[in-house]
């Protein structure tokens, strides 16, 4: 079994859906990860013991999703060196604009690179772990490359009526 690469943390059950997208995109690039419950409000201590141990346990990037108030991806950036990728859950009282201006307004020195609302950015924050990763794996780098390659020959030139 490969050790885990990237950490993909969330709130709570309910941001798994959002989530469920990074780590089907992490799947199909053959990136080992680990996903965990780990909210900033209820299990503090939880969070607190993931994002200290993260880099020692081998992880290289951490994923985190959030809906609401959002602070769990900035909360791990400031325990942690390795890179935070902040995903906005979408929530129903404001669409997940309060998750998107939580995670975005970060304090100078506390850097969270934060990607869309929802399941298009829950991909987009994989696509990201996985292009920090290939830096420095050539394999993953070929993956990602022929994913790419792959989406774009799916794009037709001319559209149709089918």
């Amino acid at each position: 079994m490969t050790a885990s690469l990237v950490g993909l943390i969330m709130g709570s059950q309910s941001d798994w859906p959002t989530l469920r997208e990074a780590a089907a995109m992490l799947d199909a690039l053959g990136v080992p990860y680990e996903s965990r419950i780990v909210s900033a409000h209820r299990t503090p201590d939880r969070m607190n013991d993931y994002a200290r141990s993260a880099a020692n346990r081998g992880l290289k990037v951490i994923i985190a999703a959030a809906g609401g108030a959002a602070h769990l991806p900035g909360m791990t950036a400031s325990m942690t060196t390795l890179p935070v990728l902040g995903v906005p859950v979408e929530t129903k009282a404001l669409k997940g604009m309060d998750s998107l201006l939580s995670i975005v307004q970060m304090p100078g020195g506390v850097p969270v690179a934060t990607f869309a609302i929802g399941e298009a950015g829950a991909k987009n924050a994989a696509l990201h772990a996985a292009a920090i990763l290939a830096l420095s794996d050539a394999a993953l780098a070929k993956r990602l490359n022929d994913w790419r390659a792959a989406q774009t020959s799916a794009v037709a030139e001319k559209p149709s009526d089918k």
